[in-house]
């Protein structure tokens, strides 16, 4: 099989049920990417573990990339676009990183979450997506689902720590809006070169930032087990890049990026199993919707 040709611009089968099951797999990466890498920042400042698993996923994705070809099918338009996904997501990161650690996470995760999903929706749906009623409805009970499942203790939360945290929220979650929107568009061109360039241009921009602020990478010798696993997150956010990609060549967009937003709810589970953390009635809410709005989505 010619796997440039397979996959140069969409695949084969479009349907709800293709779409969701790329999109589940990618936030299954995403979320267990999100758990390993805030278990790093645990023992280490946030930007030096990004440093770390930016690069980590470049590495991979470059190596796939040189692997499967379609360095050719990849136009200027294309290459432009996932470098600004490249960008918006890495600055989406250091937002939503700064955010955890300078305010409460009860508001920073769900809003994230919300902006990030309905921001790339709306755009799907100005520009003419029509689902239909079923898979509608799927979509805003896996949005509902994605709220509270990002929900955390906090409801005394004071109102001026609320409003510092929607400072890191808004701009995090439209980063990541723009970074589905982008890699969508980069995503018709070549094979898996789109993520590839996104992912370089991440990292450039996290040691960038590394430098401006001082801040040095997460060393080998300094803690090997935090250092083993920053960079294995790094390798499952560039494979949850791929799954996304994939799931919105597979069809519908604004349906890939509603799955795709569920991955709160895998390090939600991922906590839970590790470091025996429990969850919430609302965190448990949140996957039982989810687990219904996967349902009608695929029907």
């Amino acid at each position: 099989m010619d796997y440039t040709v397979q996959y140069s611009d969409r695949l084969d089968v479009e349907t709800p049920a293709m779409v969701t099951i790329l999109a589940l797999g990618s936030a299954m990466l995403y979320g267990s990417a999100d758990f390993m890498g805030g278990a790093a920042a645990r023992r280490a400042h946030p930007l030096a573990v990004l440093a770390i698993t930016a690069p980590a996923g470049a590495f991979v994705m470059l190596v796939a990339a040189l692997l499967t070809g379609g360095w050719s099918a990849m136009t200027a338009a294309g290459t432009g676009w996932a470098i600004a996904g490249g960008a918006a997501g890495s600055f989406g990161l250091m937002a939503f990183y700064a955010g955890f650690a300078a305010a409460p996470m009860s508001v920073v995760a769900p809003v994230t979450a919300l902006i990030a999903t309905v921001l790339p929706v709306g755009v799907a749906i100005a520009q003419g997506e029509r689902p239909s009623a079923t898979v509608a409805i799927g979509a805003v009970v896996c949005v509902a689902a994605v709220i509270l499942v990002s929900t955390e203790r906090g409801g005394a939360t004071k109102l001026s720590a609320r409003l510092k945290a929607l400072g890191y929220a808004v701009p995090a979650g439209a980063a990541f809006g723009m970074f589905f929107l982008f890699l969508r568009d980069a995503g018709t061109d070549g094979v898996v070169w789109p993520v590839a360039i996104a992912r370089v241009t991440g990292t450039l921009v996290a040691l960038a930032c590394c430098v401006a602020i001082g801040v040095r990478p997460l060393g080998w010798r300094p803690d090997r087990a935090a250092f083993g696993v920053a960079v294995t997150s790094g390798v499952f956010d560039a494979a949850a890049n791929v799954a996304y990609v994939m799931a919105t060549r597979a069809g519908m967009f604004g349906l890939a990026v509603v799955v795709t937003s569920l991955y709160p709810g895998v390090t939600v589970l991922l906590a839970r199993c590790v470091f025996g953390e429990r969850m919430r009635w609302v965190q448990q809410a949140g996957l039982v919707l989810a687990g219904i709005g996967v349902a009608l989505v695929t029907v």
